[in-house]
């Protein structure tokens, strides 16, 4: 059986290192990217199911880059699920398309049963 693909974006290495450790043993295949200026590269080349990504990074910014993925043609329907400590968080993901949000400090559960939402509709 194929595995689903999850690429994760986000600045902070601690969250991609567990997030990639956990995912894993939930049976996803994994793919993590720490500089958000490579990520529309990355997931050209990989075709991930769903991105989970980090809303404030340095440089390019996780708004700018769901800007970028939903004008891109071959990423447009990319199911995005945001992760971010802001306030405003579900307001900016819901405003720019994304498919959820998960606020941090998030419970591992949180994010499975939000992939599993995803994925499956």
């Amino acid at each position: 059986m194929e595995r689903n693909k999850i690429m994760i974006c986000d600045d902070d290495q601690g969250i991609l290192e567990m997030l990639e450790l956990f995912l894993d043993m939930e049976g996803y295949e994994v793919i993590c990217e720490i500089n958000s200026t490579n990520l529309t590269k990355q997931l050209i080349a990989h075709k991930p199911d769903l991105l989970l990504l980090d809303l404030w990074m340095p440089v390019l910014s996780g708004d700018q880059l769901i800007k970028i993925i939903r004008r891109t043609a071959e990423l447009q329907d990319l199911p995005i699920l945001v992760l971010s400590a802001s306030v405003d968080g579900p307001e900016i993901a819901d405003g720019l398309g994304a498919n959820g949000f998960i606020a941090k400090p998030f419970d591992l559960n949180d994010i499975t049963s939000n992939i599993d939402a995803i994925l499956k509709s």
